[in-house]
């Protein structure tokens, strides 16, 4: 069974086998506001854990989006370029960024769980 981490950052990953998949946390897109235009990163780029690896643009700013882990692009979410708003909708489902190959699991070991990231967000106050 997969399970969901979180960073910092506002990211989820979930990873299932070796591949994880990428997005934004709904605390990130209610931050946000309305998406307007999602870049994604090339499939084959290398991400490192923590570097940027995607952005994401709403109608109140730009943001980073920053690879939770790190490994090799194998996938990402074609369906945002045409449906940004998909982001605002489906933040933990349909509108995920991309996926990746990890390099290595234990990073995501380091991640919080959603116990302490919702304790996180309720911090921000």
């Amino acid at each position: 069974m997969s399970q969901t981490r979180y960073t910092r950052e506002h990211e989820w990953v979930r990873l299932e086998g070796d591949v994880a998949t990428v997005g934004i946390t709904d605390y990130a897109q209610s931050q946000l506001g309305d998406v307007v235009y999602v870049e994604l990163p090339p499939v084959g780029k290398q991400v490192e854990q923590g570097g940027d690896a995607a952005v994401v643009e709403s109608v109140k700013a730009a943001s980073e989006v920053y690879a939770p882990v790190s490994g090799e692009v194998v996938a990402v979410n074609d369906d945002l370029s045409s449906e940004p708003a998909r982001v605002n909708n489906e933040p933990t489902g349909g509108g995920w960024f991309f996926k990746v190959k990890v390099s290595d699991p234990a990073q995501i070991d380091a991640l919080m769980d959603e116990a302490a990231y919702k304790a996180f967000v309720e911090g921000l106050g």
